[in-house]
C-alpha cells in the first residue's frame, strides 16, 4: 500500500532513518527534472507534508486534475488524460520524468504501457488496508531488477521495463 487506510503516510516518517533516506532520495531526484501527480498526491503536499513551501522547487511539476487551478512558473494544473501529457513529455529533451503519485495515475501509466522503470521503496511496516499501487485489473508487464540495495532498514528497488522478447512475438 502507499498510503493507510485513511489515506495518510504519516507511518512513513515514523520508520524513515532520515539520514539513508536522504542520500537515497538526493541520488534519485537528480536524474529527474519533471514531475508528474494527481490532485489528491498535490493536495497532500500543500496542506500536509509541506505547506510552506513546494517540495520539488529544482523540477517542473504537472498536477492532472479538473479542478481550475493558476498554474505557476514551477506548477502546470493539467486537464488532460495522464497518459496523454506522459506521451507528449517523454518526446522532450530532458532528464527522468518520476510519476510521484498517486495510485489512479500510476495505474493509468501501467495500462498503457507508459512506465519505463518502477522505483520502488519498500518499508518494513505491514498496513493491512490502504490504496495499493497496482490495481487488480493491470495488465501483466515484465520487469528486470537493474539494482537492489537495502539501507536504513529499507529497500530500494529498480526495476526496468522488459521489451524484447514481447516485441518479437508480435503482440
Amino acid at each position: 500500500y502507499i498510503v493507510d487506510k485513511d489515506g495518510m503516510v504519516n507511518w512513513l516518517m515514523e520508520n524513515v532513518d532520515s539520514q539513508a533516506a536522504g542520500i537515497s532520495y538526493q541520488n534519485f531526484v537528480e536524474q529527474v527534472d519533471t514531475v508528474v501527480m494527481g490532485w489528491n498526491t498535490y493536495h497532500q503536499i500543500v496542506t500536509e507534508l509541506s505547506p510552506e513551501q513546494w517540495v520539488y522547487e529544482t523540477m517542473k511539476s504537472y498536477v492532472v486534475t479538473h479542478k481550475k487551478q493558476q498554474n505557476t512558473d514551477k506548477i502546470i494544473f493539467e486537464n488532460q488524460s495522464v497518459c496523454d501529457l506522459v506521451r507528449t513529455l517523454k518526446t522532450k529533451e530532458g532528464k527522468a520524468i518520476w510519476i510521484c503519485g498517486g495510485a489512479s495515475i500510476v495505474q493509468q501509466l501501467l495500462q498503457a504501457d507508459l512506465v519505463d522503470v518502477l522505483h520502488l521503496t519498500v518499508v518494513p511496516v505491514v498496513l493491512g488496508k490502504g490504496i495499493g499501487l497496482f490495481a487488480e485489473n493491470t495488465k501483466a508487464l515484465k520487469f528486470e531488477v537493474k539494482y537492489a540495495e537495502t539501507q536504513g532498514g529499507f529497500a530500494e528497488i529498480i526495476y526496468q521495463r522488459k521489451r524484447s522478447d514481447e516485441n518479437l512475438s508480435g503482440d
